[in-house]
C-alpha cells in the first residue's frame, strides 16, 4: 500500500520579504479607499450646504416679494419671486403667489399658467386649486373653475371660503350663462317664425293667378309686336315713330339721333 506524506502548506513557500510587500500594498490601498470615501462624503456635504443656501436665499426673496405685494408693488414682487424660482424651481407656493399677483394685474392667461404650475408641483395644495379656479373664472371658463374649486374642497373639505364664496359664485354664474343661452335660442327661433309668417302663402295654381299671368303675357306680346323709337332730326325736331315688324321705318338722311 502506498503511503501518503503530509502536504506542505502553500503559504510556507512564500518568502517573508514578499509577504511584507503584500502587507504594505494592502495598507496603501486601504488608505486610498479611505481618502475616496472622505472625498465622496465631502462632496455630498458641500451639495447639501449649497441646497440649504438656495433654500434660505429663496425664502428671503419670497418674504421680500410678499412684503412688496402687500404694498401693491406687484411688478417688483414678481421680480423677487422669479429670482426665488431660479433657486427653488419646485416651490409650488411661489407659483401660487405669482398667480394671485398676476390676477391683481388683470393678466389672466399668465395667472392661469402660474396656478397650473403650482398644482402640478403640489396637487395636494388646496389653496393652489382655489387660485387656479379664480384665474379660470377670470377667463370665463366657468366649468373649469367649478372643477378646480371642487378639487380644492375635496382636498380640504372644511374650508368655508371656497364653499360659500368661490363655488357658490361660480355656480350662480353658470346658471346665468345657461339662462342667457336659452333666451338667445328662443329669440332666434322666434325671429325665424316671424320671418316665415311675413311671407304670404300664395297659391300659384289658383285661377286668379293664372288669369293675371295670361294678361301680362298678352301685354308683353302686344308691346313686342309694335316697337317705337324716338328720332331727333338735325333741326332739333323730336318725333316718335312706330316700327312694325313687316314694314320697318327707315330714317332719312336728316337723322341725327335715334333712341329706342
Amino acid at each position: 500500500m502506498a503511503s501518503f506524506g503530509w502536504k506542505r502548506k502553500i503559504g510556507e513557500k512564500v518568502s517573508k520579504a514578499t509577504s511584507q510587500q503584500f502587507e504594505a500594498e494592502a495598507a496603501d490601498d486601504k488608505d486610498l479607499g479611505d481618502d475616496d470615501a472622505n472625498w465622496v462624503l465631502a462632496a455630498k456635504r458641500r451639495k447639501e450646504i449649497l441646497l440649504e443656501d438656495c433654500v434660505r436665499k429663496s425664502k428671503e426673496l419670497k418674504d421680500e416679494g410678499a412684503s412688496l405685494a402687500e404694498n401693491r408693488r406687484y411688478r417688483e414682487a414678481l421680480v423677487k419671486w422669479d429670482e426665488a424660482l431660479q433657486l427653488t424651481p419646485e416651490d409650488a407656493t411661489l407659483y401660487e403667489m405669482k398667480s394671485q399677483v398676476l390676477m391683481s394685474l388683470h393678466e389672466m392667461f399668465p395667472a392661469v399658467h402660474a396656478a397650473e404650475m403650482a398644482v402640478q408641483r403640489n396637487p395636494r395644495s388646496w389653496d393652489a386649486w382655489q387660485t387656479l379656479g379664480r384665474a379660470q373664472l377670470g377667463l370665463g371658463e366657468i366649468a373649469l373653475a367649478i372643477r378646480s374649486f371642487q378639487v380644492s374642497l375635496h382636498t380640504f373639505p372644511m374650508n368655508p371660503e371656497v364653499w360659500k364664496e368661490d363655488l357658490s359664485w361660480a355656480r350662480k354664474l353658470q346658471e346665468q350663462q345657461k339662462a342667457t343661452k336659452t333666451e338667445s335660442v328662443q329669440a332666434l327661433a322666434k325671429g325665424k317664425e316671424l320671418a316665415q309668417e311675413s311671407i304670404p302663402d300664395y297659391d300659384f295654381e289658383s285661377d286668379e293667378i293664372v288669369a293675371v299671368c295670361a294678361a301680362i303675357a298678352e301685354r308683353e306680346k302686344a308691346l313686342s309686336a309694335a316697337k317705337t323709337m324716338v328720332i331727333v332730326s338735325a333741326s332739333g325736331t323730336v318725333e316718335t315713330v312706330t316700327e312694325q315688324d313687316n314694314c320697318p321705318a327707315t330714317p332719312d338722311e336728316t337723322l341725327f339721333i335715334r333712341a329706342r
